[in-house]
């Protein structure tokens, strides 16, 4: 696949573009509802989609299947992250009008450290391709290993990453409206904000350690593995606040994403010595194994409507008071009169 340089500016600047439209639309902090998220899910799933029509055009129906069968895997996988998100929101008592501050920044982080993951992981396969059975091997372990799993959910009261961050960075008790950084008495202080934004994008690491092996399995063209992560990730955000209280309902979704694991897993060990499975076979399979498992888990939870994860019975963090917030003094400190050292004024003529 010949990819100009140019091509990849456009990609990266329609990629920034969005994200400012995004930035811009939720400049001011409040509660995402249903209808809006519904409606910035369809935005970002036909952006998606268009951008794969794109690609089946300019570069035939091989290449255009091999990116769809990629942006389908990162988006499956991605619900469960969007799961993962909620628990961690709802342990840390986040409010709901700051939580999109969070995702924004989260997901601006992701799309850096997926796209140095798969720079790497591109070299890796170009220069030894024996890491393929390395690949392969770790994708059939995650999927044995998420089906054994699958009842299980994180505790964010055990993350170690919390505590490592209250170890090392100073940090207030209490969110200060959507601000990641305060100062107090002089001395900067993270927010429990900030420390949210760690454990959520240190949650991603983990994620797209098994997502990037994964779309690697169904094409080895980068421009394709990072465009397909990119437009499956744009739309996280309005993802979470749409599924966020619909986690009991997807009760088979683990092992569907288990399943697809273990299958581009399988594919990627038959595609090295023995026999490539057609793009539009795997793309088929792996189309009707989340099918199947987004219909079962919705028939099994039949007649059970949305419903909050519910919250622990003593946070860890609190919001900021009154007199908390007015304490807060500016973040960056200009340096004006009172810091210059005062000079002798001379003394007026005539003076005793």
């Amino acid at each position: 696949m010949d990819v100009p340089f140019w091509l990849w500016l456009a990609v990266l600047g329609l990629i920034v573009g969005m994200l400012a439209v995004d930035l811009f639309a939720h400049r001011r902090a409040h509660v995402i509802g249903v209808r809006e998220a519904a409606a910035w899910s369809v935005v970002w799933v036909l952006i998606g989609v268009g951008f794969g029509a794109w690609v089946w055009v300019a570069y035939g129906a091989e290449l255009g299947q091999q990116y769809y069968a990629g942006y389908l895997i990162e988006k499956s996988l991605a619900v469960d992250n969007v799961f993962v998100w909620a628990i961690v929101f709802t342990f840390f008592a986040v409010p709901r009008e700051y939580q999109h501050r969070v995702l924004f920044f989260g997901v601006l982080g992701a799309l850096v450290l997926r796209g140095a993951f798969i720079a790497g992981g591109a070299a890796l396969i170009e220069n030894f391709e024996w890491v393929l059975y390395v690949f392969a091997a770790f994708l059939l372990w995650t999927g044995y290993r998420m089906l054994r799993q699958r009842d299980e959910h994180i505790d964010p009261s055990r993350s170690r990453t919390l505590r490592l961050f209250r170890r090392f960075v100073p940090m207030t008790d209490a969110y200060h409206g959507q601000r990641f950084l305060v100062r107090r008495g002089g001395v900067l202080l993270a927010t429990p904000l900030l420390a949210v934004l760690v454990l959520v994008e240190v949650t991603d690491v983990v994620f797209a350690v098994d997502s990037i092996p994964a779309i690697f399995a169904v094409t080895d063209e980068p421009f394709l593995v990072f465009t397909a992560n990119a437009f499956a990730i744009l739309g996280l955000r309005a993802m979470y606040f749409l599924l966020a209280d619909l986690i009991h309902r997807f009760v088979y979704l683990k092992t569907g994403l288990a399943l697809v694991l273990v299958w581009v897993g399988v594919k990627m060990l038959l595609k090295i010595d023995v026999y490539y499975v057609p793009t539009t076979v795997s793309l088929a399979v792996i189309t009707s194994i989340l099918a199947v498992s987004v219909w079962a888990s919705l028939r099994a939870t039949r007649g059970q409507g949305r419903r909050a994860v519910e919250p622990p019975a003593a946070p860890p963090f609190r919001v900021a008071t009154a007199d908390e917030l007015a304490e807060v003094e500016p973040l960056w400190r200009r340096r004006g009169r009172r810091d210059t050292p005062e000079r002798d004024t001379p003394e007026p003529a005539g003076t005793p």
